[in-house]
């Protein structure tokens, strides 16, 4: 009488006694070693564009760094300090005032 398993060299292995679930298997490992391989491109994709982007994202903050190094309103507010806070509290009053109504 066969079973369904029989051991080989000490490891288990599967009998062909079930050729529709064998196959179905195999196909199964396939699918999934497909979709692993999709989602590890995808993965490397999305890293790089990421990389890309806070790349970019570095560029510009320097380059606005460096303008407001050079800018007449940093100037401005370094010069008159107790001015400059005036006159952000003088815009936050009159922003309220008309969000308010």
């Amino acid at each position: 009488m066969a079973t369904s398993k029989q051991v080989s060299n000490g490891k288990l292995n599967q009998n062909t006694e079930h050729p529709v679930t064998e196959q179905f298997k195999e196909t199964l490992h396939e699918s999934v070693d497909a979709v692993a391989e999709k989602a590890a491109k995808a993965e490397e994709k999305t890293r790089e564009t990421l990389k890309q982007g806070a790349q970019t994202i570095e560029e510009k903050a320097q380059d606005a760094q460096a303008k407001w190094e050079q800018s007449a309103v940093k100037k401005y507010a370094v010069e008159n300090p107790v001015a400059t806070a005036g006159i952000a509290f003088a815009a936050g009053v009159l922003l309220t005032s008309i969000l308010k109504k």
